[in-house]
């Protein structure tokens, strides 16, 4: 299975969860990673590049901290320039069916802050539901999202843990799909 993530940190230098995990990510045969705000600092996005780097994917992960609940903005403007009507949806929008998305995110909270009865009352996946509908209009099997909850306070060793289940979880046969209500 070839496998593209694409990091989308606006301060990648600084990150130490989407560091960690997209160093784990280089390091596994079939993953290509690109990191999105290096490849265009001026937020100009080659679409057929990225179009032709979707075509070869089978599985695209869109790895992402998660701010104000929702994405960083090139991923946002990568949507919208690069999932275009008659490429990715519409009657001849086909390039993109059948192909998995995956999100990897890393909200700042801890993971206990992320539940119907906690401070923020949404589950991770509840927020990522965009994301989800977007998946369901151009055809892609919306998989499970691997979320690294607690960025801004998780320690070395369960970083390193996660990395590594990440590693794991990018090269999975099959990922479990999130369902539409769960």
């Amino acid at each position: 299975m070839n496998t593209t993530v694409l990091v989308f940190h606006p301060h990648f230098d600084r990150s130490r969860v989407n560091r960690a995990l997209a160093d784990a990510a280089e390091g596994v045969p079939g993953v290509q990673v690109r990191r999105m705000y290096e490849l265009y600092p001026d937020l100009r996005i080659d679409v057929a590049a990225e179009q032709a780097v979707l075509a070869a994917a089978d599985r695209i992960v869109l790895q992402f901290p998660m701010y104000w609940y929702s994405c960083p903005p090139l991923l946002k403007q990568w949507e919208d320039d690069v999932l275009t009507h008659g490429w990715a949806y519409g009657s001849t929008g086909t390039a993109l069916r059948g192909k998995e998305l995956l999100l990897a995110v890393s909200p700042g909270a801890p993971a206990d802050k992320y539940r119907r009865d906690g401070d923020y009352r949404y589950r991770v996946t509840d927020l990522l539901r965009p994301f989800q509908a977007t998946s369901n209009l151009i055809g892609t099997r919306f998989v499970t999202p691997f979320v690294t909850a607690g960025a801004m306070s998780i320690g070395d060793a369960e970083l390193a843990a996660r990395a590594e289940d990440y590693a794991a979880y990018l090269t999975a046969t099959v990922l479990p799909a999130l369902g539409d209500h769960e």
